[in-house]
């Protein structure tokens, strides 16, 4: 499936566009260095197709790359980095 994926500084959410439906991935900047992921929504015709997952992923190399680390606010996002503890495990922010 092709999913295009925007990155709004501004409104920091990560967008997915996908057969005219949008899907987003909300986070915050609690304290330098930390990027917290709150929220994913993604419309109910395009659950169950990997678009949430690509959005976390895009998040995830965003906080990467610009150095930062991890929390799991959101409940699909905190699920994911369980399903991928060993992949993340070094990007995400110690409680």
């Amino acid at each position: 499936m092709e999913v295009h994926i925007d990155h709004n500084l501004q409104e920091q959410t990560f967008y997915a566009q996908v057969e005219g439906e949008e899907a987003e991935l909300a986070y915050s900047l609690p304290e330098e260095g930390i990027i917290d992921f709150q929220h994913t929504f993604v419309p109910e015709s395009l659950r169950g197709q990997g678009v949430g997952e690509q959005l976390v992923e895009a998040g995830f190399a965003y906080a990467k790359d610009n150095g930062m680390k991890i929390l799991a606010t959101c409940r699909f996002v905190a699920a994911f980095v369980k399903r991928h503890a060993s992949e993340y495990e070094a990007l995400l922010a110690k409680n």
